[in-house]
């Protein structure tokens, strides 16, 4: 293997589902709990724009949250594998991210928070999984493996980088690229500036009212998700909505990208991307031409929203 494709492969790397099925399962309540810190802190924002987590040079974060007149961070390093708790008044703590249940976790987090005086009360049931466990009795969810959620992080750092690339085409109404833990998936959303019908909610623990916010306007959007039920790899997605007629039929690009009727998205296998040439170019080609078709044939003013 040339020097290259292995350095390419590197930073793709793989993440068979299997492999780190309960480590997936795992760290995805451990992100839910993180999350709700700052969605108990923070005012609402269209989308729920407000819950979300960020990709960093370690893992994921926060960003900063208020706290009265101080503000802290938290974040997930995948590198050395802590939990890391940050104060504007210089004060720090955290402990190891290791094989421990979600109950015993939630539990060290709200102790070590209310050792730095920053105590936060959060919804302790998760959202968007079926048959949830509250957070401080769910002793089922353990694993943690270090390999795998370091492999899970450097591929959020590949994608956010090509996703950022893809945003930047974009002049009008236009997400962060941000990572909601509720799914879980690393997402950016564009918006044609029209409003949408009334999405008919039903998401799993997860109130209507949340759903038809975040769809109160018309999007095109686009992510990474880890996989599960219908797509058991991991997959890069692109949706509509609302999804306009025609769309499961338009032409995309890669020849290996596919509508799925269960899921009503287009997807992209990550291996077809971690194994191609270029995967930066093979990806940008998956986003655009969705991006394309959705905004074509609901006549979005292309014109006016994307940059010359």
């Amino acid at each position: 293997m040339s020097a290259a494709i292995d350095s390419r492969l590197d930073a793709w790397p793989e993440l068979p589902l299997e492999a780190w099925r309960e480590t997936y399962a795992s760290l995805h309540l451990l992100t839910q709990i993180v999350g709700k810190v700052r969605l108990a802190q923070t005012p609402w924002m269209n989308h729920s724009w407000h819950v979300t987590l960020y990709v960093t040079a370690r893992g994921l974060s926060t960003s900063p949250i208020a706290h009265g007149t101080r503000t802290f961070e938290i974040e997930f390093d995948f590198v050395n594998h802590q939990l890391r708790l940050l104060a504007n008044d210089g004060r720090t703590s955290g402990f190891p991210l290791e094989p421990q249940s979600v109950a015993a976790f939630y539990s060290q987090l709200m102790a070590t928070m209310g050792n730095l005086g920053l105590h936060v009360n959060i919804q302790r049931k998760p959202n968007e999984v079926a048959d949830p466990i509250r957070f401080d009795l769910d002793e089922i969810h353990r694993s943690y493996n270090r390999e795998y959620a370091n492999r899970f992080w450097r591929i959020l750092v590949q994608s956010d980088r090509v996703f950022k690339q893809f945003r930047a085409r974009f002049t009008g109404k236009c997400s962060p690229v941000h990572f909601f833990w509720g799914a879980p998936d690393l997402a950016v959303t564009r918006f044609s500036g029209r409003s949408a019908p009334q999405h008919p909610g039903g998401v799993p623990n997860l109130p209507d009212w949340v759903a038809r916010d975040a769809y109160s306007q018309e999007v095109s959007s686009c992510g990474f998700w880890p996989g599960g039920g219908p797509i058991p790899y991991p997959a890069f997605y692109s949706y509509a909505y609302p999804e306009p007629a025609g769309f499961p039929e338009a032409a995309i690009k890669p020849s290996s990208a596919f509508y799925s009727a269960d899921l009503r998205e287009f997807i992209l296998p990550y291996d077809a991307v971690r194994r191609s040439q270029s995967p930066d170019d093979t990806l940008l080609e998956f986003l655009q031409t969705t991006y394309e078709a959705a905004a074509d044939l609901a006549k979005w003013d292309r014109g006016f929203l994307e940059r010359r």
